[in-house]
């Protein structure tokens, strides 16, 4: 598929170059023919009609060439190698689409704020920046960029009310700071054909006491780890010998991302709340009434150290230890992600729906012969400190952010070219590649029910009412880049056996409380930066509702579990 995709690409630059008398119209249906056809919501009249639209804003940039940035994944794959040719050969606008690490993404974006350089036109970055980008104002906000300056460059199909995602990209002063490009989760990932084997199921409950199903609970998940781990799977075609968990646990900025991607919401830190959690949210982070971040340790109401923090990181190196292949421990996010396709895991509760599309190639040990999956995904069980409306799981929201550092010209191309790949005419096809959504349209698009059944439970989780409690990092963090890497460094050390989970997060604590209160002192977020608390008594925070909690006398209730057909028919009605 890839060749195929590449090889159209390659002929629609040829085609711009080659034939500079072609009308662009001709461009754009070459590229519905070969590409699009009818994996699309809009007809084809709609899609002409859409693409014609681009040609004739683009008129004012032809032959401008701009650059733009994104992690490497499959979807913006897709977009450097297909999508953005033809959007040159459609519009005369030449794009170039880097695709680099995240982490590298990160680094680009800061030093372009730092600078002022204009380093790239437009980012696809995390929305997990829109405190940051919030804050700092160097974002423009699009809400008023649409209105002004960006009016005569704004799609009026866009239709913002489709993409899934804007409530992640939106600050508190209700402005859109960013547009959702791909969006995916991080969910519960396991061996269907294994957990409804009936000697399977009967040993697990003459051991357990309990059926064998999708966890509800951490407890359950500990149990179904312990009783895979070292289990025969030979019976039923698998190995002598499986793993009941899968992670990674290299000191690597991914590391960070382990726990910040709502790992510790799951095990019950933090307050309830969607999007996120209020007033402390899953970096153990309380803001005021005015969204001001006030602390992180529990001394200043906040909860990156209390017990359920200790709790998340214990269980996680626990597990990493007893139930997973021991070469993961020196595994980063990238190099774990394949592994269980590999067909000696039993289940994964950290795993990224991203990986989906590597998951369903044929003749892997996890595929049957007539294209279905041997596993499948649900929600992520939740922690004993967790408590319902406490949010679950986190959802990666990789979005277009233009930069005020960023010439208006070139913001404005740059902004044609972000609404192309996200437009209706090519969303359906590109998600098809990529499995990434972010329109409620495509979602519902008859084509991924028609491919439901070969994608192990993603569709009936984005058609579900259970997607809204996965949600990326919110509003709290009021500097990403600057915190975020002081979590993979003091994790680091807990993975290490070189601090206890209780030292590491006090550490953590207490330098993101350095940060918060170098930002307060600069005065650099103005009105929105950081407004320390005074330091207090824990007990007096601990003693209080909500976030930072006490440790629990019992950590491990009873395991939980539900038949997966079970929560799939539940979500149907």
């Amino acid at each position: 598929m890839r060749l195929r995709h590449q090889t159209t690409a390659m002929a629609l630059a040829l085609m711009a170059l080659g034939a500079p008398g072609w009308a662009d119209i001709q461009a754009a249906k070459a590229f519905l023919d070969a590409e699009i056809k009818d994996q699309s919501v809009l007809d084809r009249a709609g899609q002409e009609a859409e693409l014609q639209w681009f040609i004739d804003a683009a008129k004012p940039f032809a032959g401008m060439e701009i650059k733009v940035v994104s992690e490497t994944i499959g979807t913006h794959e897709y977009e450097s190698k297909v999508l953005a040719p033809a959007f040159e050969a459609i519009t005369g606008i030449k794009v170039t689409h880097d695709l680099i690490g995240e982490g590298d993404v990160v680094e680009k974006l800061q030093t372009q704020m730092q600078s002022g350089e204009n380093i790239y036109d437009a980012y696809i970055n995390d929305s997990d920046l829109i405190g940051t980008h919030w804050r700092y104002q160097q974002a423009r906000n699009l809400t008023d960029w649409m209105a002004g300056e960006g009016a005569a460059v704004t799609n009026p199909g866009l239709d913002l009310a489709d993409f899934i995602g804007t409530s992640f990209t939106t600050g508190p002063d209700g402005k859109l700071y960013q547009l959702p490009d791909q969006q995916f989760a991080n969910l519960y990932w396991f061996r269907y054909d294994w957990f409804n084997d009936q000697k399977t199921k009967d040993d697990f409950k003459a051991k357990y006491g309990y059926d064998l199903g999708v966890p509800v609970n951490w407890s359950a998940y500990e149990d179904i780890a312990e009783f895979f781990t070292g289990r025969d799977m030979s019976y039923m075609g698998g190995p002598k010998s499986v793993w009941g968990n899968m992670d990674y646990g290299k000191k690597d900025p991914s590391l960070g991302w382990r726990y910040t991607d709502a790992w510790m919401s799951m095990a019950g830190m933090g307050d309830k709340g969607e999007p996120n959690g209020l007033p402390v949210d899953e970096w153990g982070i309380r803001v005021n009434e005015n969204s001001q971040p006030v602390g992180s340790c529990v001394a200043r109401g906040g909860a990156t150290n209390d017990a359920a923090a200790v709790y998340a990181v214990t269980k996680a190196i626990e597990w990493l230890q007893k139930y997973t292949p021991p070469e993961a421990q020196g595994m980063t996010f990238g190099e774990a992600g394949p592994v269980p396709a590999q067909g000696a895991i039993a289940q994964q509760m950290f795993w990224y729906t991203a990986f989906t599309a590597a998951s369903v190639v044929e003749g892997t040990p996890v595929m049957n012969a007539d294209g279905t999956p041997k596993w499948r995904m649900a929600p992520s069980p939740h922690g004993a400190y967790w408590s319902e409306g406490t949010k679950i799981g986190y959802q990666d929201a990789g979005s277009w952010t233009l930069m005020k550092s960023t010439p208006v010209d070139r913001a404005q191309a740059a902004w044609l070219y972000a609404q192309f790949v996200t437009s209706k005419t090519v969303d359906v096809k590109k998600s098809h590649v990529g499995l990434t959504f972010i329109r409620e349209s495509t979602i519902q698009h008859q084509s991924f029910t028609d491919r439901a059944p070969k994608l192990g439970g993603l569709v009936e989780f984005y058609r579900s009412p259970a997607r809204v409690q996965w949600s990326p990092t919110g509003t709290n963090i009021p500097d990403y880049p600057k915190l975020a890497q002081l979590w993979w460094q003091n994790i680091g050390d807990a993975m290490s056996g070189a601090k206890t989970p209780q030292e590491a997060l006090d550490s953590l604590c207490a330098e993101q409380e350095k940060v918060l209160i170098r930002l307060e002192k600069s005065g650099v977020q103005g009105d929105l930066g950081p407004k320390m608390n005074e330091e207090q008594d824990p007990k007096v925070w601990l003693d209080a509702p909500g976030a930072p909690v006490a440790k629990l006398d019992n950590e491990k209730p009873k395991g939980e579990t539900i038949a997966y057909d079970e929560l799939i028919k539940s979500w149907k009605n």
